[in-house]
């Protein structure tokens, strides 16, 4: 971009008639870089005509050439690192990172992701490009929804189940992503997506209604867009979709307005998900508005600034038939141009410098991808300490993940320069490994593509000889298996058995695997399962044909390390879950139903696999007595082993008098390393928020006066918890 400032002024006083001659005229306001942000995009909007209003409100902005004012496409994505761009350093799966319950890590690492962010801008605007897609400093991420059932095929996008995690989690991508946040500048701009009420499923997204109540929209729904708006001033907010209430939520006043702006104060960007205004009016979708223009206006009028789509062109019409006035475009226009104008877009040579390049890619990222994946690692099951493996032990891997670089990856993905798979890091850990891939993910190697259904998804004689006759010397089989990106996702053309269009209709393990890990284990061979997956995976006979259990997620470019670490107790595992376990989908409601009751550890009654909160390591924690001082709940945790250990201390609150509401809910967690045989204090203030409940007086969540339980310890099973009894007046 070689638009210098004499250029810029140059041309801005040839277009505008009204002003002076260019030796008597004072720097436009635009230009001036003295002048606030908002006051300088005020300026810029003043002199647009309402054509270029109207395309400047769409993400792939264009040119205005006569005011020195360059093209924008504000659509990039940063999900767990720069995605779609080229080469970047590619951390795990959020669903993954929100298992190190580490928010300051969580932070450092989206720091590092924003200067990745910043040096490929750089770049790009160096090389004459930087408009394009996925080349801009607006970043759409995190996504914050709630995971409420395992079947939706994005939740790996989000941080878990649960609320307060999921504020605290998304709050430090914000944190990172933004940067130092002032009036004038800020590093890159962060999303708070999708608003609202929206996880699944995939295959009705553009059509469903979401009912919910107002307990379940404010409780469960709302609290991590509050956070983030309220608390770590996010700068974009996308909504979703979905009807809310029989209104699309781009068009819902209760949404947008009243509660996003009216309630929250919120002052940033509205924008689309993309192409969502077409689903107001498209055939077969929400039926809601009479054609584009309309939809449009129904769009901007709610609050929308900006659209990732093309239904916004018509703002034209809907302008010409007075469905909407053009000072409505101006006031967002003006939060688009500041935005950029903060982002550094407009001002030539104004970005951070002082990042090098040599960050890009370097080894002090890979270190810290290295260190999430490690703390990601959640170990479900470990009979007879099978795990960690002995240096001498004759070891095989099996199974479809073992050697596959884009499971690692993840979605919304970078590419990373260098990847190392579980195969690679189990041979430089074990150079006699014996390695065979045993089945695919879904189906038999050997099965006819002519053949039956249960040919193909089940495992034939052949396979599984095959797979005992290479082991048949080992003392260990680590089986890598579960699931993958190119199965689980967002609007995806897959329909096998088990999965449907991104989605899952089962949450078993696919029987193919399951019937291999059954038949090694009948041979006699103990059995480690590392299952890679970005949800929750019913693995009852797993259980029982298994010796240990690994469960890795999507762990990002350095998770074959990652995994072999822990196997070998080079890590020692500390992750835990951020969603239920089930056991099967038949503990579960229907997928389409939204109520709360019955979903995720807060309302399901029954008994789960693994509980949220839940993950071993190969120490043990003894958690002493909980003493409630001064408004602090302070515990002491020993570690009675012999190998030093992190552990995540977590607070649960529950009200013993609310029978409609959660039986526990989290409200404070704290990653803490303690060494073998020493002990540590932890202390959890407790404030109003703490005790922030569903009010039935005053419909609404405010800091309720009562009697409540206080719980402490390592998981959200009642038997690993502290229970002490607290009157909050």
């Amino acid at each position: 971009m070689k638009r210098y400032l004499e250029t810029l002024f140059c041309a801005a006083v040839l277009c505008l008639p009204c002003l002076a001659a260019p030796e008597q005229e004072e720097l436009p306001a635009f230009l001036d870089r003295s002048k606030p942000a908002e006051e300088r995009a005020a300026d810029i909007v003043r002199r647009l005509t309402v054509d270029e209003k109207v395309m400047l409100m769409m993400f792939e902005s264009p040119e205005v050439e006569r005011l020195g004012i360059p093209a924008y496409n504000w659509w990039n994505e940063a999900l767990h690192g720069v995605a779609r761009n080229g080469n970047a350093t590619v951390y795990p799966m959020p669903i993954g990172m929100a298992a190190s319950f580490d928010d300051q890590l969580l932070r450092e690492v989206f720091s590092s992701v924003s200067d990745e962010a910043v040096i490929k801008y750089r770049i790009a605007r160096q090389e004459g490009r930087g408009a394009g897609w996925y080349e801009g400093l607006s970043f759409w991420t995190p996504n914050i929804n709630i995971f409420r059932d395992p079947r939706w095929g994005r939740g790996m996008e989000t941080y878990g189940e649960d609320p307060y995690l999921t504020s605290v989690m998304g709050g430090a991508v914000v944190d990172g992503l933004q940067g130092a946040v002032t009036d004038s500048t800020i590093k890159t701009l962060a999303c708070a997506k999708h608003f609202a009420v929206h996880s699944g499923p995939e295959s009705s997204r553009h059509s469903f209604d979401a009912v919910v109540s107002d307990r379940d929209l404010f409780e469960t729904y709302l609290p991590a867009f509050k956070h983030l708006v309220t608390e770590n001033k996010v700068e974009q907010v996308m909504f979703a979709y979905n009807r809310f209430q029989g209104v699309p939520c781009g068009a819902s006043e209760r949404l947008l307005r009243e509660i996003l702006v009216d309630s929250w104060g919120y002052k940033g960007i509205i924008l689309s998900d993309c192409w969502a205004v077409d689903d107001f009016f498209e055939e077969g979708c929400h039926g809601y508005s009479e054609d584009a223009a309309s939809a449009a206006s129904a769009s901007v009028k709610a609050g929308a600034d900006l659209e990732c789509g093309t239904a916004f062109r018509h703002l034209t019409e809907a302008l010409e038939r007075g469905l909407v006035t053009e000072d409505v475009l101006d006031k967002s226009l003006i939060k688009l141009f500041s935005a950029r104008i903060r982002m550094g877009d407009l001002d030539e040579g104004i970005r951070q410098q002082d990042i090098p390049d040599s960050l890009l890619c370097g080894r002090e990222h890979a270190a810290q991808a290295l260190r999430m994946a490690r703390e990601t690692m959640t170990l479900l099951m470990n009979k007879n300490g099978v795990l960690p493996l002995a240096k001498d032990a004759k070891v095989a891997l099996v199974g479809p993940n073992a050697d596959a670089c884009e499971m690692l990856w993840g979605n919304y993905n970078g590419f990373p320069v260098d990847t190392v798979t579980f195969l690679d890091a189990m041979r430089e850990s074990c150079p006699a490994l014996v390695y065979h891939q045993g089945c695919g993910l879904v189906m038999d190697l050997n099965a006819d593509p002519e053949s039956g259904q249960d040919d193909l998804y089940r495992v034939s004689s052949k396979a599984v000889d095959d797979v005992l006759e290479a082991v048949r010397d080992c003392d260990v089989v680590v089986f890598a298996g579960g699931i993958s990106p190119s199965l689980e996702g967002e609007e995806m053309n897959v329909e096998i058995p088990g999965f449907a269009g991104g989605d899952r209709t089962s949450i078993e393990l696919p029987q193919v695997q399951r019937e291999l890990i059954k038949a090694i284990h009948d041979a006699g061979k103990k059995v480690v399962l590392v299952n890679f997956s970005g949800s929750a995976i019913g693995l009852v006979p797993e259980t029982e044909n298994c010796d240990a259990i690994l469960q890795a997620w999507y762990p990002g470019q350095e998770g074959g390390k990652a995994v072999t670490d822990v196997l070998y107790g080079r890590y020692n595992p500390s992750g835990k879950l951020p969603l239920t376990f089930y056991k099967s989908v038949d503990q579960l409601p229907d997928f389409e139903n939204y109520d709360m009751a019955g979903h995720t550890y807060r309302y399901f009654r029954g008994e789960p696999l693994f509980r949220f909160g839940y993950g071993q390591s190969y120490t043990t924690f003894r958690f002493g007595k909980l003493r409630l001082r001064r408004h602090k709940a302070v515990i002491k945790i020993r570690n009675t082993g012999t190998v030093d250990g992190e552990e995540v201390v977590q607070l649960y609150v529950r009200n013993p008098l609310d029978t409609d509401g959660p039986s526990l809910t989290l409200r404070g967690f704290k990653r803490v390393s303690v060494p073998a045989g020493k002990t540590v204090k932890v202390e959890f203030p407790l404030s109003w928020r703490t005790f922030e409940w569903w009010s039935r007086e005053n419909n609404r969540m405010e800091s309720v006066s009562g009697k409540y339980e206080i719980l402490v310890g390592n998981s959200s099973d009642l038997r690993d918890l502290k229970v002490r009894r607290y009157r909050f007046i």
